[in-house]
Order: C-alpha cells, then structure tokens, then sequence
C-alpha cells in the first residue's frame, strides 16, 4: 500500500525510538510507569494525541531495532503476569479510544491480518 513509503501521522510508534519536544513531554508527564514493560510506549502516544497533538512517522529515519534484545521475552509466569496485567491496565484506561476505532486505519481491512485485506461488505457496515 505504499505506507512505508511516505511520512504519515499513526495512532501509536515504538518507544524505540521517538522523540519529541520536551515542553510536550512535560505537559504529558512523560512515560507512565505503571506500564513497566509493555505498552508504555503506546500510553505515551495515546495521550500525547489526547494533548491535540500529531504522532507522525518518517520514513526518513533508519535504524536498527532488536526486539526484546536487552529486556528478553516474556517467557516465564511472572513475566507472563506483568504482562497480563499491563494489558488489562492498558485496555482499562483507553476503553473508549480503543472501541472507537484506529483514525489512521482504514475500517474496511482486516484488523486480523497484516496485508491490508478488505473485509467482506456484511463486516465493512458493521464497522462504520
């Protein structure tokens, strides 16, 4: 669809690498940090959006980012926990974004696959 080819404004980016203005950051309060591990990121976008400002992504920055590199997986129960529970805080404190839908994502694809796949008409109605 071209979408890594041009600057374009999302929902959420990786916190490995964002940056922003630091009066923004301030007004925000930073990273909130009852999201540990998971989601601090996206909680960080999501109220720098409800603050009226842009998430915009370039395709003009390259990097290299190894997921999970310094951090490891979430591969044990305690890990596994944290994660459940960060989810659920997540999901909890951005119900109603989450149910209106991703402005920068069109509702006529699939939200189940990574290809853009159009959704049969019964399910595009549903969706608006």
């Amino acid at each position: 669809m071209g979408r890594l080819l041009y600057a374009q404004n999302l929902s959420a980016v990786t916190g490995a690498c964002i940056m922003m203005r630091r009066d923004i950051w301030d007004e925000i309060r930073g990273l909130d940090e009852t999201f540990v591990v998971a989601f601090n990121d996206v909680d960080l976008c999501m109220r720098v959006r409800k603050a009226g400002y842009l998430i915009v992504w370039t395709p003009f920055a390259e990097l290299y980012h190894y997921e999970s590199k310094s951090r490891g997986v979430d591969d044990t129960p305690e890990k596994q926990r944290r994660l459940i529970t960060e989810s659920t805080d997540f999901q909890q404190c951005w119900m109603k974004e989450l149910e209106s839908g991703d402005p920068y994502y069109n509702p006529n694809f699939s939200l189940d696959r990574e290809d853009f796949q159009i959704l049969p008409m019964v399910r595009q109605q549903k969706a608006r």
